[in-house]
């Protein structure tokens, strides 16, 4: 019986993720808040060709972790503020950081 009550309580400590999105990390200018662009195609009713849609969510960032070009998983959560409900679950791919040139006059 010991076991089942520490097997409870370990779920009960990580969230459920009942929806989860994957987009890149378009905008990090606010402190612990990212603006995350999910794209998605969809079937046109009358034509059957292929539409780029593309959705965009405030997450709550709360250790400042990902970046501009990060891609990452989000989950949907309860309101943290007026235009954020989703989180950041985790960073799958860290964006590449820019090449400089130097130019060698």
């Amino acid at each position: 019986m010991a076991a089942d009550s520490t097997q409870d309580a370990s779920q009960q400590n990580s969230r459920a993720l009942t929806r989860t999105r994957i987009g890149v990390v378009t905008k990090d200018s606010r402190e612990k808040t990212r603006t995350v662009a999910v794209s998605y195609q969809v079937r046109h009713p009358k034509y059957g060709k292929f539409l780029r849609r593309q959705s965009r969510f405030h997450v709550h960032d709360p250790q400042n972790v990902s970046k501009v070009g990060d891609r990452v998983e989000i989950a949907n959560c309860r309101p943290v503020s007026k235009t954020k409900s989703w989180r950041l679950v985790k960073v799958l791919q860290a964006a590449e950081p820019p090449i400089e040139i130097v130019s060698g006059v």
